[in-house]
């Protein structure tokens, strides 16, 4: 197995978590995500993160693994977490300058937020990781089924998701391709002040863009050479099987719930969302 993964990239072992039925899958990290809004406090967000720690032991792939690939994103979470202890007010303030301030009030939503963050894209990690791309399509088509009644063009849509989904992990392992060759040129990324570092971004992107529409060319082109015809009725190669795991499964989800209730409604709460 590598020694890193990539958010959206599937690793192929064998665990009790690869073993589940994609809809369930689905399900569960759809809910979590749900669940993840309802925590109000220590207690709640101590119990989630529990259960999160479960699922990452029993898919079988490392947590230093889980880390390499959300790592490209950490800079999304810094910058929101760091706009939201700036530019938030209420309750007592320890710093003011300007427009920007530090707050009690602050600090606690920068908290919540990156919580939040940190737990949801770790989820998302988890069911990508566990289910191939084109077991999540047919788990989303399936549950998407119900809107045909509506003419809801529920094959392209799936498609579309499997295709982002595919590409996710290649254009993120060419962006480092495209960044190292830079390096190697003489581009130092670290130099400079925030508008430089972002200038120096575009030799890199530009290239990425350019691989990208290429790719999608390529893609549509072998896609009509192969007759498809995204208003014809699909098949699939690999049934969906739903076992008596998925319904234990199911059950402890709904028991995860039913606890993080009872606690929400407890004695640990110390913070009203």
């Amino acid at each position: 197995m590598n020694n890193k993964i990539v958010f959206g990239s599937y690793v192929p072992v064998n665990s009790p978590l690869h073993r589940l039925d994609p809809r369930m899958k689905l399900l569960m990290c759809i809910w979590y995500v749900i669940l993840v809004f309802f925590a109000n406090s220590l207690g709640t967000s101590l119990w989630l993160l529990a259960g999160l720690l479960v699922a990452i032991l029993l898919s079988r792939v490392g947590f230093n693994q889980y880390w390499q690939g959300i790592r490209p994103l950490a800079w999304v979470i810094i910058i929101t977490v760091a706009f939201q202890i700036l530019f938030s007010s209420g309750g007592k303030m320890y710093w003011h300058w300007g427009i920007m301030s530090i707050t009690h009030d602050g600090l606690i939503n920068s908290l919540i937020i990156f919580y939040r963050f940190m737990v949801i894209i770790t989820a998302s990690t988890v069911l990508t990781a566990t289910t191939p791309t084109l077991r999540i399509a047919d788990g989303l088509d399936w549950y998407m089924q119900p809107l045909k009644i509506i003419k809801v063009p529920v094959n392209q849509l799936t498609l579309m998701l499997s295709i982002a989904l595919r590409f996710i992990p290649t254009i993120m392992d060419e962006a480092g391709k495209i960044t190292n060759a830079q390096r190697s040129r003489g581009m130092n990324f670290h130099q400079g002040g925030l508008l430089q570092r972002a200038r120096h971004l575009i030799p890199v992107l530009i290239p990425l863009f350019v691989n990208s529409f290429k790719r999608a060319e390529d893609l549509a082109t072998a896609m009509e050479a192969r007759g498809y015809d995204p208003d014809a009725p699909r098949t699939h190669y690999r049934q969906l099987h739903w076992r008596y795991q998925d319904t234990i499964t199911l059950l402890i989800m709904v028991m995860v719930t039913c606890v993080l209730f009872l606690i929400r409604g407890g004695a640990f709460a110390f913070v009203s969302l």
